[in-house]
């Protein structure tokens, strides 16, 4: 039977929850929070027979854990750095617990980018965490702002991937596009629906326009959701690539095809990973459940690689070949 490592397999720490509910922002912003929470808190502080119970059903033989959005990105750097750390710490420990079954994704206190960057070496070299989630913008600030600069030279030099997990859209943006309906509608379209997925595809397009990759060749992303959307764009932003005024050492969709890696975020919908493989490849393309926030219950996470119409080899890749060629050696 072949290995199905998932990449994009959510947590949450009591002291984490307990720091959004406090977290500055607006009361739309802690609605979100508490409404995820209340979705889904039991299975995201569950880090053990639960959870790995959930994988069995899956189909899934390793979760990689990640804090879930909004990680600690929106609280203040005095909060967010001990948060962080202590919450990386808890990820190892649920590691070293299960080390045949876990793996683990770094969280990262995005207001301090030169902590972010200290605690993303520590996470990689001294726990043996396979690299950072990073859950878009923090705040205003968008991932291509030269202030975030440390954590992408840290990542690149450690080999250490990092998944970009979607954010919401900022309060302009959400109220002209994403309102109007009842407060459910509203929050839905701003997020699930297809607001996170604009999103996230415009902050790594705008990482390639602001050069990101070229002063930082070695960094590499993961992103969801088949590519967030802008990846079905690519032709068309190809096609258009000469206006940009910005000089890049690529092609942009180069920057798409060596740069970002690919996953469905549990999304089992076999016209979509057929279109993502055509775009980028199937080294590119690998698995995740977004657990606990997708059901993929009773098989369906590996009944959809096994039923996928490629070959055995491409299927071991996309179930975990794929993620380990890319994961830093421990």
């Amino acid at each position: 039977m072949r290995k199905l490592i998932a990449l994009e397999e959510h947590l949450a720490t009591p002291e984490v929850a307990e720091a959004w509910r406090t977290a500055p922002g607006t009361d739309r912003d802690r609605a979100d929070v508490a409404s995820m929470m209340d979705m889904a808190g039991e299975a995201l502080l569950d880090v053990g027979k639960g959870r790995i119970a959930a994988m069995d059903d899956q189909g899934i033989d390793v979760q990689v854990l990640s804090l879930t959005a909004p990680g600690v990105q929106n609280l203040e750097a005095e909060r967010a750095v001990p948060l962080a750390r202590r919450a990386n710490d808890a990820i190892a420990k649920a590691v070293a617990a299960h080390p045949d079954r876990f793996d683990g994704f770094a969280t990262l206190p995005t207001p301090d980018p030169e902590a972010s960057a200290a605690e993303l070496r520590r996470a990689v070299t001294d726990l043996g965490l396979a690299g950072a989630m990073i859950h878009g913008r923090t705040g205003p600030v968008r991932l291509d702002d030269p202030r975030n600069e440390p954590i992408w030279a840290a990542a690149a030099e450690l080999g250490a991937p990092i998944y970009v997990h979607p954010h919401q859209p900022v309060d302009e943006i959400r109220d002209a596009y994403y309102t109007g309906f009842d407060p459910a509608t509203d929050s839905a379209l701003a997020s699930a629906a297809i607001g996170w997925h604009y999103e996230t595809g415009m902050q790594v397009l705008r990482m390639i326009l602001a050069g990101v990759f070229d002063r930082h060749p070695d960094l590499q992303l993961v992103i969801g959701h088949w590519g967030e959307v802008v990846l079905f764009f690519l032709d068309r932003i190809s096609a258009v690539s000469t206006r940009f005024g910005t000089d890049l050492r690529r092609p942009v969709a180069d920057y798409f095809r060596e740069n970002v890696s690919y996953t469905g975020s549990g999304l089992t919908v076999p016209r979509m990973m057929r279109w993502t493989i055509e775009l980028v490849g199937v080294e590119r393309i690998m698995t995740a459940v977004d657990h606990p926030f997708i059901d993929n219950s009773g098989g369906a996470a590996r009944r959809f690689l096994d039923e996928a119409d490629l070959t055995e080899a491409e299927k071991d890749a996309i179930g975990s070949g794929n993620w380990e060629r890319l994961r830093p050696a421990r």
